[in-house]
């Protein structure tokens, strides 16, 4: 199966939108190889703002830009985007509900072996916190590319999280999405599993290897974290007899919450909450910190088997 790491669709929509849209502007912190918004730089230079290692300035500069009509599209990792530059984007974007785009990259575990200081687990719980922001994470290559041109089309602010790890396509061209709209494969009745980013593909890896073992479940991919898509998770738990939310997050306050928080006042039943467990990451390979953390394939059957 192809696979394409989610900040190369973004680089690549990036200049596609740019052609598009005279009004989109792109800044980054010193990190346009890691972030892929050198291929935005290098066809439009005079709309790229390199700000330098100055992640505190990189959102205030994309306030001011967007408060003059531009579309900015701020990028760096998210643990600078969404840790350093949090009093920025809570104070000078998302206050006064300016069109900021950040686009965040090398989120969770999967940055690998940068280690703890650079695993950015607690993102999306900072992010979906915050009043005006609209939330999403995307699992594949054809995802992302919908989602880069699609948050120029709405106004106020975003944040779009995004992995360095090479993951497999899922969907087809054309494939439909919609803010705000979850995702549903299959029709079991076993259990569902709640996935969003690059746990989405281990979902459906599991779903599979299940379906050998007569064990029928959904996936639900939630690409938009807020506003989540109350309807689906709820029909999914009221039609299938175990819940299950996978994320590369903490299980506090990301994915995994916002589906509690859901069923809590909706429809109450019990969900199992894969991910972080109130920790910090560690050095290794994407893939060895997915097994470690319980965030894998093959821990989505353990729940399943009783294992």
């Amino acid at each position: 199966m192809k696979k394409i790491a989610t900040r190369q669709s973004y680089g690549e929509a990036l200049a596609e939108l740019g052609r598009e849209n005279p009004n989109v502007v792109v800044l980054d912190a010193d990190l346009s190889g890691a972030t892929k918004t050198s291929i935005f730089a290098k066809e439009f230079p005079k709309r790229f703002i390199n700000v330098g290692i100055a992640e505190q300035n990189l959102m205030a500069t994309a306030a001011g830009l967007a408060s003059f009509g531009k579309i900015p599209y701020a990028s760096t990792f998210a643990v600078f985007a969404a840790g350093r530059a949090y009093d920025q984007i809570r104070a000078s974007i998302c206050y006064p509900n300016l069109n900021v785009k950040i686009c965040a990259t090398h989120a969770g575990l999967t940055v690998g072996e940068d280690g703890a200081t650079h695993q950015m687990l607690e993102d999306l719980s900072l992010m979906r916190t915050l009043p005006n922001m609209t939330v999403l994470s995307v699992s594949d290559d054809t995802q992302a590319r919908w989602a880069v041109k699609e948050i120029a089309k709405i106004e106020g602010p975003v944040y779009l999280r995004l992995a360095r790890l090479a993951t497999p396509v899922i969907y087809g061209e054309d494939q439909n999405f919609e803010i705000g709209k979850a995702i549903e494969f299959g029709t079991g009745t076993d259990g569902t599993v709640i996935a969003t980013g690059v746990t989405v593909a281990e979902a459906l890896s599991a779903k599979e290897e299940l379906e050998k073992q007569d064990i029928h479940i959904r996936v639900l991919d939630v690409h938009t974290i807020k506003p989540i898509d109350r309807e689906a998770v709820i029909k999914v738990a009221k039609e299938t007899k175990k819940i299950v939310t996978i994320e590369d997050h903490s299980i506090i306050g990301g994915l995994g919450s916002t589906v509690c928080e859901v069923l809590a006042e909706e429809y109450p039943c019990h969900v199992t909450r894969l991910g972080v467990k109130d920790t910090f990451g560690k050095s290794g390979s994407a893939e060895e910190l997915l097994k470690e953390y319980g965030i894998d394939c093959l821990s989505i059957q353990k729940e399943f088997l009783g294992k």
